[in-house]
């Protein structure tokens, strides 16, 4: 079974990141500044009418993310 991607939770479920995939250095490293670590458990918050963004909360904040930066973050449900 692939493992799920950021887009596929609904609101109220939780996943923790595995790793972020490579890719763009500068991005990657905005994540990290922002405590989106791996290891870490979110939470989905909220997700718009069309599915993009996806709000997630993690470490006492939320975080907004477009599916296409989410697709950086590696997770398994929790």
């Amino acid at each position: 079974m692939p493992s799920p991607r950021l887009q596929d939770l609904k609101p109220g479920d939780a996943a923790r990141v595995v790793r972020l995939a490579k890719g763009d250095r500068g991005y990657r490293q905005r994540l990290l500044a922002m405590g989106v670590t791996p290891g870490v458990v979110f939470s989905v918050t909220r997700v718009a009418p069309f599915g993009d963004p996806i709000e997630i909360s993690l470490r006492n904040f939320t975080l907004t993310l477009r599916k296409t930066e989410a697709d950086i973050l590696e997770i398994e449900r929790v």
